[in-house]
């Protein structure tokens, strides 16, 4: 009979290379000892053969070796144990799921070559005598097959998809090959594969089974996930309930305690009163004593009187009667003289308590009377003034009323803004953002700002200035020079970053010089003059947003760099201020913090603009001064730069504030805008509008008015202040330009 393996090697469309990726591992030396052995066979003994290993094949016996045929030896076999494959019964086959496997336990260890004839009556004799079942070994590379397929039956997942599952399809294809090929083997390879098969079933029905645990599983972890929202989001109720329990009760706090003031004023003022009454039952106590004793003084006299001339008191004898009567007559006349007496003396005096009362209450009439006169001066005064204002106020109406005739007259009609809806980029909406707050003028801005971005946008090159002496050092250049084109938002990022640069370095280069050189550290030598080309005109057209305005007034020397960074150092370290203030550092102020931190950052502000700066920061006269205020979003900005309500109205105020602070020296140095001052009497004009300024401040301020140099500038008495002449409208004109302030209140003002 064949070996099995002999037929391996002549797969047609299977070869040994292919085999051993699937898992199957042929040995080398079993190849070539089933070769040796397929030279060694007849090849007209072989149907034969095969045929009669099919039909004990399917008679489920064990194989049996060949009484004869070919061989030259007969096969004497020693048994030993073969390993067990799955569950192994006593019989020798082993189970593969519960099946049992129809391969003998038995198996021949040793294979002895005996030198018989193979058709001799001894070899039939013994070969009769061998019809019991005897173990054939099985193939190595089918144990090995076998073990792998069940891992892989163990390791196998079912429950994703069949894409484990067809991973097993090759071999079920080599199975059906040996069933097809190998009909010796047939029962074997049957039973591994309805093994396989049941195993497969039996892992499906468990999963089936477990397909509802795991809907319950994903049921419930969904109501768990959703019980956990609840409750976070009754977590976060209860903590906002409780917020605003905190807020009613410090109210509640406020209120009592306002209530404890007031009832404490009015027990102090009861007090007062208690003491006055006491004093006013005193002095009647006293005056009801004294009138008691008066009345019983006069009623003894009067009982005395009554007795003497009673005549059982005397009797009849008419010398007593006589004498009695001479007495009565002297103490009448010496009574009648004392009264008179009184009369003369005290006639025009008022009892003490009358007095006392008229006293109080000349006093009370008197401070009213004083009080009645200065408001009557007060009101005169104001009315006075009224009186001028009202005069003023004809004045200007009737030229109000003059220049409006004239303006009728002569001015065309107020243009249709709702015309632009069509022609800016946006439409409607847009242009209602535009022009939201503004004025015609303003208006007109904007209009101009939106046809020149548009204008821009279309050129593709500048024409260059060239190198003439008046063209700014960043802008001389002689050629076409290229527009870059950027957005509006990445010019405004481009100069903030500028900024930042500036305000860190030392600032020893001039303001248009460093532009440059950013230009060329950012964007390189061959590039930096079309970027400033472009940077320029954009700065120049857009006067309405804040960032480009600045830039473009220091760029072109219309006002000094320190303006700025003095500017942003004063909302910065406001906005540190209202933080330190925010002790819970919730972003939150009441209305009387913050107007705290507004009087202590601007000393000297009047209190209309502390006033306008709450009004623009959200206060109104509707609120409380414990309501709360958002104060980070005073100092938040746009993409394109434009800031809040709040630093405008800041930037506003100092610019107003600067006016007045010189148009004060203007009045102060009493000249005409042509004529010419010196140092020694703008320093003095100074020194009487802020006489808070400090030496430092003040050269600095005549520095910027006469524009000398540190080293030129004269101490203060020294003879060559005088020859420092300058135009009084070039010396103020320099301070605009500059960082100019009030340093503290005039002396007949008090700080607010």
């Amino acid at each position: 009979m064949d070996s099995p393996n002999s037929k391996s090697l002549n797969f047609p469309t299977t070869s040994r290379a292919q085999l051993r990726p699937l898992g199957v591992s042929i040995d080398d030396s079993l190849i070539t000892e089933t070769k040796n052995t397929q030279k060694r066979k007849l090849s007209q003994k072989r149907k034969t053969l095969l045929g009669e290993a099919d039909s004990t094949a399917h008679g489920n016996t064990a194989f049996q070796a060949p009484a004869c045929g070919g061989f030259t030896s007969c096969l004497i076999t020693r048994p030993r144990k073969q390993p067990m494959l799955g569950n192994q019964n006593r019989s020798g086959s082993f189970s593969i799921g519960g099946h049992l496997s129809p391969w003998p336990r038995y198996i021949s260890d040793q294979t002895i070559l005996h030198n018989r004839k193979p058709c001799s009556d001894d070899y039939r004799k013994r070969a009769g005598s061998l019809q019991q079942p005897l173990g054939t070994t099985k193939p190595r590379y089918l144990e090995q097959l076998e073990n792998y397929l069940r891992k892989e039956l163990l390791l196998l997942d079912l429950s994703t998809d069949s894409a484990q599952e067809l991973k097993l399809q090759p071999y079920r294809e080599i199975f059906e090959f040996f069933i097809e090929d190998f009909k010796t083997y047939k029962p074997l390879l049957s039973s591994i594969k309805n093994a396989y098969e049941v195993m497969l079933a039996h892992q499906r029905e468990k999963i089936r089974a477990l397909e509802p645990l795991k809907a319950k599983l994903v049921t419930v972890n969904e109501d768990c996930n959703e019980r956990i929202l609840a409750m976070r989001a009754e977590e976060r109720d209860e903590v906002s309930m409780l917020k605003k329990e905190k807020m009613n009760l410090l109210k509640l706090i406020d209120k009592k305690n306002e209530e404890k003031i007031s009832l404490q004023t009015e027990v102090t003022k009861l007090r007062k009163n208690l003491a006055e009454e006491y004093l006013h039952y005193l002095s009647e106590r006293d005056a009801r004593k004294i009138l008691i004793a008066d009345l019983n003084e006069l009623r003894y006299q009067r009982e005395d009187m009554s007795l003497a001339q009673s005549p059982g008191v005397w009797g009849e004898d008419p010398v007593k009667l006589t004498v009695a009567l001479k007495m009565a007559r002297q103490d009448l006349t010496r009574t009648q003289m004392e009264l008179n007496t009184m009369k003369a003396n005290f006639g025009d005096v008022v009892p003490r308590r009358d007095f006392e009362m008229q006293e109080k209450t000349l006093k009370e009439l008197q401070e009213q009377l004083e009080s009645l006169r200065d408001d009557y001066e007060e009101v005169r005064k104001e009315h006075e003034m009224l009186l001028q204002l009202h005069m003023s106020t004809l004045k200007e109406r009737d030229q109000f009323y003059s220049e409006l005739q004239e303006i009728q007259r002569t001015s065309t009609p107020r243009p249709d803004w709702s015309k632009c809806e069509d022609v800016v980029a946006g439409g409607r909406d847009r242009w209602h953002m535009l022009a939201e707050g503004k004025n015609s003028d303003q208006l007109v801005d904007v209009l101009l700002e939106e046809i020149g971005e548009g204008l821009l946008r279309e050129k593709d090159f500048f024409t260059g200035l060239g190198y003439g002496e008046s063209i700014p050092p960043f802008l001389r250049f002689d050629g076409m020079v290229e527009n870059k084109k950027p957005t509006k938002k990445e010019v405004v990022k481009l100069l903030k970053n500028a900024w930042k640069e500036r305000i860190t370095e030392e600032q020893k280069e001039k303001f248009p010089d460093f532009f440059f050189s950013f230009l060329e550290r950012h964007f390189g030598p061959g590039d930096a003059m079309a970027w400033a080309y472009t940077i320029f005109e954009y700065i120049k057209l857009f006067h309405t947003n804040e960032v480009m305005s600045q830039f473009y007034a220091v760029l072109m020397g219309k006002r000094k760099e320190s303006v700025y960074i003095k500017q942003m150092e004063t909302i910065a370290q406001l906005l540190k201020e209202m933080t330190n203030t925010d002790s819970q550092n919730e972003g939150l102020l009441t209305v009387e913090q913050l107007s705290t931190v507004l009087r202590s950052a601007f000393p000297f502000k009047k209190d209309e603009r502390i006033q306008e700066l709450m009004e623009t920061a959200g206060w109104h006269p509707s609120i409380s001064n414990a309501d709360l205020l958002d104060y980070r979003m005073l100092f938040m900005e746009d993409e394109e730069g434009q800031s809040v309500p709040f630093v405008q109205k800041l930037w506003e105020q100092y610019t107003v504030e600067k006016d007045e602070y010189l148009n004060e020296l203007k009045q102060e140095l009493g000249l005409e805008l042509k004529e010419e001052v010196t140092l020694p009497k703008v320093r003095e004009a100074l020194m009487n509008i802020d006489p808070s300024l400090d030496k430092q401040t003040l050269n600095h301020y005549l520095r910027q008015a006469f524009q000398l140099p540190m080293t030129e500038m004269p101490e203060e008495g020294e003879g060559r202040e005088e020859g420092i002449v300058t135009q009084l409208q070039t010396a103020l004109e320099q301070l605009q330009m500059s960082d100019i302030r009030r340093m503290g209140p005039r002396e007949q003002e008090p700080a607010s």
